[in-house]
């Protein structure tokens, strides 16, 4: 049986394949934004998307570095303006978008299903953490997501 990709699903692959990013080792802010032909940079700032440049926070973990990259990555590519202008409603409309964008642009679905992915909830959120350079809770969050989505039966969660 074939699985039918989300929207955003199919959005992050069509990216990826679009500038050749087919292996986690690739998945890089820097590599991307190059062959986004975006603008980054790293300064001592909380992370923001402004004027056509992705600013991330040098003061953060690697980690929390890549994951902040794919939420404003999201503004980028899908949102327009200033979010200051924007009524509240809108606005975290807009942040929850980003932030289920990151979780899948941070461990890409079609990556994650090349993956022998543990029975043990645990041992398989640490490979999510150790393949995509991701947090605990964030690599909890999307593989619960991915389980949801895509193995409804016959996976095992004990903690």
């Amino acid at each position: 049986m074939k699985y039918t990709y989300t929207t955003i699903e199919e959005y992050v692959n069509v990216m990826y394949e679009s500038i050749e990013i087919y292996h986690p080792r690739l998945l890089d802010p820097s590599e991307i934004a190059a062959r986004l032909r975006l603008s980054t940079e790293f300064v001592p700032a909380p992370s923001i998307y402004r004027d056509g440049v992705i600013y991330i926070d040098e003061r953060q973990s690697e980690e929390r570095q890549w994951q902040e990259y794919c939420h404003e990555l999201c503004h980028a590519m899908w949102h327009v303006g200033n979010q200051v202008c924007l009524p509240p409603p809108f606005k975290e409309y807009q942040e929850e978008k980003a932030q289920i964008f990151a979780r899948h642009a941070c461990i890409p679905s079609a990556m994650l299903m090349q993956l022998d992915i543990p029975d043990h909830e645990d041992a398989a959120v640490d490979m999510l953490c150790t393949t995509f350079c991701v947090e605990p809770e964030f690599a909890r969050e999307r593989l619960q997501q991915y389980i949801r989505n895509h193995l409804q039966r016959g996976w095992c969660s004990s903690s």
